[in-house]
């Protein structure tokens, strides 16, 4: 069993940074794919990024990529999202998730935070 979590969400103007946290908790942390999905309001959940087990393998959504950037601390069995160049677009309520492998689909994950709300102003 995994416990997941987020951190870190808040209200930032266009263009500004933020970086959101995922605390798990158990000791099999390391062995789980860990990924980022958000859910704006009335749209579906939706893959922004994820990570391998080790941290060598990454994976972006096109709407995210140069922009955001997945890592994780095993020692600290946390995953974090940096977010930069933040747009209006990217207002959603933001959920980590834990999962076998390393996919973009969101029935591949077993366990899911309570999500963190980021809120961007034009």
């Amino acid at each position: 069993q995994v416990q997941l979590v987020e951190s870190g969400g808040g209200l930032v103007q266009a263009g500004g940074s933020l970086r959101l946290s995922c605390a798990a908790s158990g000791r099999t942390f390391s062995t789980y794919a860990m990924a980022w999905f958000r859910q704006a309001p009335g749209k579906e959940r939706e893959f922004v990024a994820v990570i391998s087990w080790s941290g060598g393998a990454t994976g972006y959504a096109d709407s995210v990529k140069g922009r955001f950037t997945i890592s994780r601390d095993n020692a600290k069995n946390t995953v974090y999202l940096q977010m930069n160049s933040l747009k209006p677009e990217d207002t959603a309520v933001y959920y980590c998730a834990a999962g076998p492998m390393p996919m973009q689909t969101m029935k591949t994950y077993d366990y899911w935070g309570q999500g963190t709300q980021v809120t961007v102003s034009s």
